[in-house]
């Protein structure tokens, strides 16, 4: 099986890959991680992922070199580069090619969740597999108030509606996590008390972080496979119905 090579762009040194890092290993991926923000972002790659953080999407100003992550994003969806956005990542996406980011109304999503796929998952080469109701994790404060034109939502959630979603062929936002541990999700909750007081009861406890955590394994690593998959030209990609237009 020939290796391919991932870009994942690390935002911040909170946010590192975690066990999505070993995911790419296991699907025959070479992973190769960059932090944008100190370092020159290579250009031989066949998939990019990028991870979250706790800045904004639209703080260019306190971090100027989000721009950059920006273009490189909206340039992946003009070229079919295969995408997978994660939170912040998944915010960054949005805002490239058009949508709307902003905080959210109802407060932080923090712990454990649901998603429910919708009708356009179905037919979805990284979605049709998964399960009506796949277990996620939340952490954050803003949220994708309105997807890109050409977005395709493939799933939702009651408070926030944009959970996952496509723009393009083959670049794939998902405004949930499923890349963590249970200690780094502690660590961050320990950072930020006023978020974490938004998770259900019990949500933070060690016994349920791990039931969690082995929940999110089961459906999401396989998920992460197909992507490698993508990347490799082993899955079609969705053909999308207007051409895109590149956006910062």
């Amino acid at each position: 099986m020939t290796s391919v090579r991932v870009l994942v762009l690390q935002l911040d040194d909170s946010a590192p890959p975690a066990r999505l890092a070993d995911w790419l290993v296991d699907a025959g991926a070479d992973p190769r991680i960059v932090r944008p923000d100190r370092e020159p972002v290579p250009d031989d790659y066949r998939a990019v992922v990028c991870l979250g953080g706790p800045m904004g999407a639209n703080d260019v100003i306190g971090h100027p070199w989000l721009a950059a992550v920006r273009r490189l994003l909206s340039t992946c969806v003009t070229n079919r580069t295969p995408v997978l956005a994660i939170s912040l990542g998944a915010q960054l996406l949005a805002v490239a090619t058009g949508g709307v980011v902003e905080p959210g109304a109802d407060g932080p999503e923090v712990g454990s969740g649901l998603v429910a796929k919708r009708d356009l998952g179905w037919a979805d080469p990284l979605f049709a597999d998964l399960p009506l109701m796949p277990d996620v994790i939340q952490f954050h404060r803003d949220v994708i108030s309105r997807l890109p034109v050409d977005g395709a939502l493939l799933a939702s959630a009651t408070r926030y509606p944009n959970q996952a979603f496509r723009v393009g062929a083959t670049a794939y936002g998902l405004q949930f996590h499923i890349e963590t541990t249970p200690d780094l999700l502690l660590s961050w909750a320990e950072d930020d008390p006023e978020a974490a007081e938004f998770a259900r009861p019990g949500d933070l406890e060690t016994e349920r972080l791990a039931e969690l955590h082995a929940d999110v394994e089961e459906v999401w690593k396989p998920f992460v496979a197909r992507f490698v998959g993508l990347a490799r030209g082993e899955l079609a990609p969705v053909e999308s119905s207007r051409p895109q237009l590149p956006m910062i």
